[in-house]
């Protein structure tokens, strides 16, 4: 099978096995030379974007966007499906773990050789969002639209109760041989069914009623919301390169001992278990409903928890790990054009507009994500500022450069499928960390391969 249509069956493979936010959907393009056709997945930005299309079509007289909302669970099954059926829209929202497969389809529009996106610079933006669209050509292929980290949710109300402060939470530390302050910390938070904390003799791990640390599943080939913040801390990086690697280091001891260490968390009682997490039963669900006191989770997230009823949402810091730093996934996703979408000087021009101030202010000030220009995330830190909401502990890593990105390689789809089970069989069987290796090595000789 060429790299070709590897990428397309990956492609394909990995939507079915996704998950993410985004709800809802609606399916419509347009052929029409002056009727730009836009796809998204977050139902919760579509007010904004339909704001920014307003803007667009007054400032472009005859111009029409039409925006098509659909929940990442089908969204990337139908832009796949659109693209062999060479209905794609004119521009999408893409995913860094989609970008080399659609690279490799051939279907983008390199955006530096455009007329009007080919004034699009890194300096625009956050540091590091833009020059990871970028591809292996040297082309770019993405205009930055918005970014997210990760932090930990807390509800103050356990917190307090267990006699740990906000300044406590800021400034823990963690290490895989006694978990540091991190793991004192959530042992404080758990609390087993007759009351007794993890911290406490007698305390029963097989019948607890609140966990110190949520579950969210066991994290695929990323661990984006579960143990990238450790891995990350640790000084260890998923590939030989910071972009385009062409092998991974789930071999590594720095990935192993952390991640041994991690799980090894659920044994003792303090992370909840596997058989907790469900699609209905999320983190973010766990903290809420008073199964636990910390959740791990995305900037993305930040609206909907802190508007949960019955508990007092906060955010603290990832902790300080062997490395010295913190450490948390910076994703960025972008807006692609497609090589049809490319014909059209309305859909060229649309991508620009929503690269610009202009649109990411409008973005930001709904207080939904962090849009990829400073002056947008300065709208949004604003907005959220206007609802009682501190987000620093999102922004401060972007400030102090303690970030890291997705892996960017070929193949992304295969890496996903073949780390899902691994990870879970570690999570929930309690299969040695060691087992990592072979899959490590499978990976490697996927990447290996050549068209």
């Amino acid at each position: 099978m060429s790299r070709r249509s590897a990428a397309l069956v990956g492609a394909v493979s990995l939507s079915l096995l996704a998950a993410g936010c985004g709800s809802g959907s609606s399916s419509s393009s347009s052929a029409s030379p002056d009727t730009v056709s836009y796809w998204l997945w977050d139902s919760s930005q579509l007010p904004g974007y339909q704001e920014c299309a307003k803007g667009f079509q007054k400032a472009n007289p005859g111009v029409r966007v039409d925006l098509s909302q659909i929940g990442w669970d089908n969204y990337w099954t139908k832009l796949t499906a659109s693209m062999i059926a060479g209905t794609e829209p004119d521009v999408f929202t893409d995913h860094i773990t989609k970008f080399a497969q659609f690279a490799d389809l051939d279907v983008l529009a390199p955006l530096d050789e455009l007329p009007a996106t080919q004034g699009i610079k890194d300096s625009d933006y956050q540091p590091g969002l833009a020059a990871s669209w970028v591809g292996q050509d040297g082309h770019r292929y993405g205009a930055p639209k918005d970014w997210d980290t990760v932090a930990m949710f807390y509800d103050k109300k356990k917190t307090d109760a267990a006699g740990v402060s906000a300044e406590t939470l800021n400034t823990l530390d963690w290490n895989p041989a006694d978990g540091g302050t991190f793991e004192k910390t959530i042992a404080r938070l758990t609390v087993d069914t007759k009351g007794r904390r993890g911290d406490q003799p007698g305390f029963d791990k097989n019948h607890v009623r609140t966990y110190g640390l949520a579950s969210n599943d066991a994290g695929m080939a990323d661990g984006q919301t579960q143990w990238s913040p450790f891995t990350g801390s640790a000084g260890w990086n998923y590939t030989d390169k910071k972009a385009w690697g062409t092998h991974y280091n789930y071999d590594q001891k720095a990935f192993q001992s952390t991640i041994e260490w991690y799980f090894g968390l659920a044994k003792k009682g303090y992370l909840a278990p596997y058989t907790v997490f469900s699609q209905s039963n999320k983190s973010d669900v766990q903290l809420s409903s008073g199964k636990a006191a910390i959740a791990l989770h995305g900037s993305w997230m930040t609206k909907a928890i802190h508007g949960f009823k019955g508990i007092e949402a906060r955010t603290a810091l990832t902790p300080v790990g062997p490395s010295g730093k913190r450490a948390t996934m910076q994703n960025g996703l972008a807006d692609s054009l497609t090589k049809r979408g490319a014909k059209k000087p309305a859909a060229q021009k649309w991508v620009a507009y929503l690269a610009s101030d202009a649109c990411q202010t409008v973005v930001g000030q709904q207080g939904i994500v962090f849009p990829a220009t400073k002056a947008g995330t300065e709208a949004a830190i604003a907005a959220y500022r206007k609802e009682g909401i501190d987000v620093t502990a999102f922004t401060r890593p972007v400030a102090d450069g303690t970030t890291f990105s997705f892996p960017i390689t070929n193949y992304a789809a295969d890496v996903s499928g073949l780390m899902r089970p691994a990870m879970q069989d570690v999570y929930a069987n309690g299969a040695p960390v060691g087992s990592l290796t072979t899959t490590n090595r499978q990976i490697n000789l996927i990447l290996s391969q050549g068209d």
